[in-house]
């Protein structure tokens, strides 16, 4: 079973970056995707964007391409790491952070273990 925890949370001025990490407990992720999944409050959980362990590929919701860029650590280390570089941060990018890993895609369905979450405050 893998564990996921997420850190490097916090508060950022707009136009601000911050660096988030999720850590994997398991070697086994050679068939998974881990995603970055986020929910405001009053809002929906929704998908940020994912990386595919085994090829690198990343994928993102359009609201973040071109300021948000997800990367792993090389597929060998333990334990695994994904990152979320987040720049030119906006108030509504406030909100709960969430590492998942699961099939892929940009479905919450699709993810079947969630790390705890880590709050992102972006103050204008």
């Amino acid at each position: 079973q893998v564990q996921l925890v997420e850190s490097g949370g916090g508060l950022v001025q707009a136009g601000g970056s911050l660096r988030l990490s999720c850590a994997a407990s398991a070697r086994a992720l050679s068939r998974s995707t881990l995603a970055w999944f986020r929910q405001a409050p009053g809002k929906e959980r929704e998908f940020v964007g994912a990386i595919s362990w085994s090829s690198g590929r990343t994928y993102y919701d359009d609201s973040v391409k071109g300021r948000f860029a997800i990367s792993r650590n090389t597929p060998k280390n333990i334990p695994n790491t994904m990152y979320l570089q987040m720049s030119s941060l906006k108030p509504e990018d406030t909100a709960l952070y969430y590492c998942a890993a699961g099939l892929g895609g940009r479905a919450m369905e699709a993810y079947n273990t969630w790390g705890q979450g880590t709050q992102v405050t972006v103050s204008s």
